[in-house]
C-alpha cells in the first residue's frame, strides 16, 4: 500500500474518505498530530486509534466519525459541529471544545481531564462513562445532556475552576500595605 505525507492524507481525507479508510485498515500507526482540519465539512471517516494529538477541527462539520481510541490530547475543536461521532475511549486531556455544537455523539470511556468545554451544546451526547468529567473546566453557559445521559457522580453546578476560588472574607491588600 501507498504511503502519504500528512499533507497528501489531509486531501484524501477531505476528496475521498473512503479511499483513507480502505488505506487505513492495514496501517497498524497513523501519525495525523499537528494536522490543521479547520473549516472541513468530514463525513464518515474512520480515525479510530490515529494520534491526533494538537490537530485543528476549529469551526469543521463532522459527522458520523470514529475517534475510538484515539489521541486528541490538545485537539482544538472550538465552534465545530459534531453530529454523531464516537469518541469510545478517546483521550481528551487538554482539548478545546469551546463553543462546539456536540450532539448525539458517544464518549464512553473517554477521558475528558482539562477538556475546555466553555459554552460547548453536549445535548444528547452520552458521558455516562466519561473519565475525569469533573476535572474539565466548563461554564454555567455549558448545556449538558439529560441526567440519564451524564454521569451518576458529576455536579454541573460547579462550574467554576480552581483559579476562580476566593475567600469572601478578606479584603484585598492595597499596594501601601494596608487593608
Amino acid at each position: 500500500m501507498l504511503d502519504y505525507t500528512k499533507d497528501e492524507l489531509l486531501s484524501l481525507i477531505e476528496k475521498n474518505p473512503e479511499k483513507f479508510n480502505e488505506w487505513k485498515q492495514d496501517k497498524e500507526e497513523i501519525d495525523l498530530s499537528e494536522v490543521d482540519f479547520s473549516n472541513m465539512v468530514l463525513r464518515e471517516v474512520d480515525f479510530s486509534g490515529a494520534d491526533l494529538n494538537s490537530s485543528s477541527f476549529a469551526d469543521s462539520e463532522l459527522s458520523l466519525i470514529n475517534f475510538s481510541d484515539t489521541d486528541l490530547t490538545s485537539a482544538d475543536f472550538t465552534r465545530a459541529n459534531i453530529v454523531e461521532c464516537d469518541f469510545t475511549d478517546a483521550l481528551l486531556t487538554g482539548a478545546d471544545c469551546s463553543y462546539a455544537q456536540i450532539t448525539y455523539s458517544n464518549f464512553a470511556g473517554a477521558d475528558m481531564a482539562g477538556c475546555v468545554l466553555s459554552e460547548t451544546n453536549l445535548a444528547n451526547s452520552d458521558l455516562t462513562s466519561v473519565e475525569n468529567l469533573s476535572s474539565s473546566r466548563f461554564d454555567a453557559d455549558t448545556q449538558w445532556p439529560d441526567t440519564d445521559l451524564m454521569p451518576n457522580d458529576f455536579d454541573s453546578e460547579c462550574a467554576d475552576d480552581l483559579s476562580a476560588l476566593k475567600d469572601d472574607d478578606e479584603a484585598p491588600i492595597r499596594s501601601d500595605g494596608e487593608y
